[in-house]
């Protein structure tokens, strides 16, 4: 099984790193692709360029065996729609389970997703929750698919839905940069080589 993670990484921290490292385990992943987004459509223009965002996630995981940079949206013109960078994915690995990770809140705006049907024709999508989530009124389209066991989504390549909770490290990339702008110290959010990259090339001083 392989796993799917996307985002800005504007810049990359331990919220990122730790649900990662996390997942791997609990389903017992080959690999986690980190996808960053070179046009989210959901949100305003990364402030960091994407090389430099691309240099902060190899710092980051530079001793991880197990998690890969996948840059394919970074390398694609245009929006990066997940539908596309899930097609890709399939066209790639034909018949291994894809696993697609996202937040509870990334979730709870899944309709507003292009193409958002269609995710599950390519892979499965696992949201990570905090404890004491629950699915508030899923619809049909979500109850069908609702995985009870991790071993159901290892004997189907695609189309099911699963929840699992993780380790929420209350993060966010929007605190850090504002963090970095008021010249407060970011440390224990982020691994030090990307702060010192941050440092070295100046960078979210104006956010």
């Amino acid at each position: 099984m392989i796993g799917i993670f996307g985002g800005t990484f504007d810049p990359v921290h331990y919220g990122h790193l730790r649900s990662a490292l996390e997942v791997k385990e609990i389903f017992g992943l080959t690999e986690v692709r980190l996808i960053p987004s070179a046009q989210p459509p959901h949100r305003d223009q990364p402030a960091a360029t994407a090389t430099m965002r691309l240099h902060m996630l190899e710092l980051a995981i530079k001793n991880q065996p197990g998690l890969i940079i996948d840059t394919r949206e970074l390398n694609r013109h245009g929006a990066s729609y997940m539908v596309d960078t899930l097609m890709s994915l399939r066209q790639e690995f034909p018949i291994e389970p894809l696993l697609l990770f996202i937040g509870g809140d990334a979730f709870n705006q899944l309709k507003t997703w292009h193409q958002w049907r269609h995710l599950f024709d390519y892979a499965h999508i696992v949201v990570m929750t905090r404890p004491g989530f629950e699915l508030q009124n899923p619809d049909d389209f979500f109850k069908v698919r609702q995985a009870g066991k991790i071993t159901q989504l290892a004997h189907n390549a695609a189309g099911k839905l699963y929840f699992q909770q993780v380790t929420q490290l209350d993060i966010s990339a929007t605190a850090i940069r504002n963090m970095i702008a008021e010249q407060k110290n970011p440390g224990f959010l982020l691994p030090d080589t990307v702060i010192a990259y941050i440092r070295q090339n100046k960078l979210y001083q104006g956010h």
